[in-house]
């Protein structure tokens, strides 16, 4: 896989689908200036200034900060904040294997977001609920 151009996207986006086929079908959408890379609704790649951030969480964190590999920042209302995004690392770019070595860390790391997320998106709990569960 190449490193993402600057334009166009179209081809890097053929790549992008190619490394993550194990997980199926990818698609693009616009943010932060560039692109989401999204699967089964779950977004596991950003694609920002040139540069490819795959998902990462508590569990892949350390992968990535034992390589110096720096996480996604933007500005919002003039201070910095870091998403779970971080720099793809070069291996990435060196084989099929190694890119979806690293597409499949970015793939688990989006599930288990997920997973944690759902309980939240449930809603509040209300004393009645908490009987029934009783």
């Amino acid at each position: 896989m190449r490193k993402p151009p600057s334009s166009p996207l179209s081809a890097f986006a053929q790549e992008l689908s190619g490394v993550f086929a194990p997980w199926g079908a990818v698609h693009l959408r616009r943010m932060f200036g560039g692109w989401g890379v999204f699967h089964d609704g779950r977004m596991l790649a950003l694609v920002v200034n040139d540069a490819l951030y795959l998902k990462a969480d508590a569990i892949t964190a350390p992968v990535f900060d034992a390589r110096g590999l720096q996480p996604f920042v933007y500005e919002r209302n003039g201070r910095p904040v870091a998403l779970s995004y971080r720099q793809a690392p070069a291996e990435m770019y060196e084989g099929p294997a190694e890119a979806v070595e690293w597409a499949g860390r970015a793939w688990e790391a989006a599930l288990r977001s997920a997973a944690s997320a759902a309980p939240a998106r449930a809603g509040p709990r209300t004393p009645s609920a908490d009987k029934k569960a009783r």
